[in-house]
């Protein structure tokens, strides 16, 4: 039976930072989205927010309509005992029972008055409604009209992007696999841990990419060497030196340019 083929520390090295480039390719992709998925959600909430608003806006008018029906029945109705109380006046056969039924008349007078009050202020109340009502309507046009025009951004650059970031993905899983789950759990840590999401990077002028902390020669010389996996001291990230870095990106390139 062949040996499995031992794989060198320089291969898993190479392997890691093709990974962080897959990986980085993904994150400038989902930059370029930016906030547009959760300004497209958010823009979607408020016009949800809206139309609920005028359901209940516009709910509220048929309940103030239904009470202003209600006063005028009501009116109607007082009329109607006014004008029979006023005949019973007629027949009366006492003055107790005079002044009794001009007590029923006045009261019903009083009815009529209040319920004129009321079917005023209702009416002032359909104004201000109907007026909030124009506003919200406002609002929600261009409200409607921002969501479009966002949803369609987001659409266009979906249509870019998206065969190129689910084949990227699907090539990090591919990858992942074929590097100890050791080192791949030390380097999702490590991406998950800084906010450029950089887990593995090159020499630069003695320094880690994107640290001002110099290297001593030494450790640089080791690093060179590809003998073993070394993290900076610093920010924990796995360093590889700058020749080989070049080398996978021209490689990575070319793999980019065919997705």
């Amino acid at each position: 039976m062949a040996k499995k083929k031992e794989v060198t520390v320089e291969e898993r090295l190479r392997a890691l930072y093709d990974l962080q480039l897959i990986d980085s390719r993904i994150d400038e992709i989902r930059n370029v989205r930016g906030e547009l998925p959760l300004e497209v959600r958010d823009l979607e909430d408020e016009v949800a927010g809206l139309n609920i608003r005028l359901e209940k806006l516009v709910a509220s008018l048929e309940v103030i309509d239904n009470d202003i029906n209600s006063k005028k029945n009501l009116i109607e109705e007082s009329k109607a005992l006014i004008k029979k109380y006023s005949e019973q006046q007629k027949n009366v056969r006492n003055n107790r029972e005079y002044n009794s039924l001009t007590k029923e008349v006045e009261f019903q007078e009083l009815e009529i008055e209040l319920a004129e009050k009321h079917i005023k202020e209702f009416k002032v109340q359909i104004e201000q409604k109907k007026e909030v009502i124009g506003e919200t309507k406002d609002r929600l046009k261009e409200r409607e009209t921002h969501l479009k025009h966002k949803k369609g951004e987001l659409d266009d650059i979906l249509a870019e992007t998206e065969k190129e970031e689910q084949a990227l993905i699907d090539k990090s899983e591919t990858y992942k696999t074929q590097i100890e789950a050791r080192l791949v759990a030390a380097y999702d840590r490590i991406r998950g841990s800084v906010k450029n999401g950089l887990a593995v990077v090159p020499i630069e002028r003695g320094a880690s990419g994107g640290s001002f902390f110099t290297i001593p020669p030494q450790v640089q010389v080791e690093i060179a060497s590809r003998k073993k996996v070394i993290t900076d001291e610093h920010s924990g990230r796995i360093l590889v030196d700058a020749a080989l870095a070049e080398e996978q990106k021209a490689k990575m390139e070319k793999m980019f340019s065919k997705l």
